[in-house]
């Protein structure tokens, strides 16, 4: 069997840019010139938390872009209210800046104004840093709306890097986004750490961390609550490691959902391992379309994972459709392939703990699973199998009730 490759893909980040990251000075006393540094209220910033400080953002950018050295973009301590911000890097020169973020980011509450799907938005940016700070989107008054209302706007995700390379972000914390915390779409090479998220349980449409069409992400010791996916991946992605998080409220991590064109790009070697669950709609999940489709998810790990509390702890679902509204009906052509789940254990908030709902067309195949322990009531939780094509191994839980289902169409 082939499964997904466990290579731990962080950044190599250049001398240079620690250097820079590490010269940041105190609040108190950053006002002072510095070389390699560029301090935002030395460019009209104020930290009221009411005046536009976008084009003092914007001329930071421009400065380091044109700097021949690292550079450093320093956000002291306060609350600086920022409209959009959008940060092009295809013509800046500088493959090393740094933002060292002490203080708050305010999105604007006025969105249906908003003339941007992202907040603050990179693109085609190489070799930026992201230290510390907050994101704060302030969706509480856009969900408001949702729940009242269907004409409501989208929404804006709240940091998005698009066709970039060599990222690193570490110790950031977005809260109450308008949709998506993070995305990243189109990029390689790109490292998380120390990510803190936080919005309600009952927060529409606001995933933590999206990732797709990227490959060579890394994602380590965070904590995710929100009211979406904790982490959701999108078709083109590969090569993703995933440690050493915490979910919860949310809807698990998620592959996909997938196969909503005909043709898409696949997902592969995707790791997940060491990782909480806490009171989530889901645990692991690989969600597709019942239409037809080219996509693929294979070379999948996940691994040493607690499950407390969860609705549906392990789940493939072939038929997705949320709400049940103009649903497809037909059978999902995305192929599932090489799933390893391994050292799973602790409770289900349903009688059913692994539910794999494969595709009739396409069944899943090398499905393994080892020593998957989970336990509803006080009793081993039941599996619901169609159409996978696998092996169990270990003891308890769907290693011993897996043979036990009445699909004919699951061999394990």
């Amino acid at each position: 069997m082939i499964m997904a490759m466990r290579v731990d893909y962080n950044i190599i980040i250049t001398s240079a840019i620690i250097v820079a990251a590490a010269s940041i000075i105190s609040s108190t006393t950053a006002a002072t010139t510095v070389p390699g540094l560029i301090n935002i209220v030395n460019l009209g910033a104020i930290a009221d938390g009411k005046t536009d400080s976008t084009l003092p953002f914007q001329s930071a950018w421009a400065s380091a872009c044109s700097s021949s050295k690292p550079v450093t973009i320093y956000v002291p301590s306060g609350r600086f209210f920022i409209r959009s911000a959008y940060f092009q890097g295809e013509r800046c020169s500088n493959k090393a800046i740094n933002f060292r973020i002490d203080g708050t980011l305010l999105a604007p509450t006025d969105y249906g104004k908003s003339s941007s799907d992202v907040w603050i938005k990179f693109e085609k940016a190489t070799g930026v840093s992201i230290s510390g700070g907050t994101l704060d989107g302030r969706g509480a008054n856009l969900w408001a709306c949702k729940a009242s209302s269907s004409s409501c706007p989208t929404g804006a995700n709240t940091l998005g890097f698009f066709n970039s390379r060599d990222i690193m972000i570490n110790g950031l914390c977005s809260i109450n986004s308008q949709k998506f915390h993070i995305v990243m779409d189109g990029c390689q090479n790109v490292n998380l750490q120390g990510i803190t998220i936080s919005a309600p349980g009952n927060s529409p449409n606001t995933d933590g961390i999206h990732i797709e069409f990227s490959t060579g992400v890394t994602v380590l010791n965070s904590r995710i609550a929100t009211g979406d996916d904790c982490v959701s991946i999108g078709p083109g992605s590969s090569n993703l490691w995933i440690q050493s998080i915490t979910c919860g409220p949310g809807h698990g991590v998620s592959i996909g959902s997938l196969g909503w064109t005909a043709k898409e790009a696949g997902v592969q070697n995707v790791t997940l391992k060491t990782a909480t669950f806490r009171s989530t709609e889901n645990g692991v999940r690989i969600k597709t379309w019942a239409r037809e489709s080219n996509g693929f998810v294979k070379g999948v790990v996940f691994e040493d994972l607690t499950m407390v509390q969860v609705q549906n702890p392990v789940i493939i679902d072939q038929n997705y459709c949320p709400g049940e509204d103009d649903c497809p009906h037909q059978l999902s052509g995305v192929t599932i392939s090489d799933v390893l789940y391994e050292d799973i254990r602790g409770t289900s908030a349903t009688d059913v703990g692994v539910k794999l709902d494969c595709s009739k067309e396409h069944p899943c195949s090398g499905i393994k699973m080892e020593d998957v322990n989970l336990s509803y009531d006080n009793r081993p939780a039941q599996v619901s199998c169609t159409n996978a094509l696998g092996t169990t191994g270990g003891g308890g839980g769907a290693a011993a009730v897996i043979h036990h289902t009445t699909s004919s169409s699951c061999l394990m």
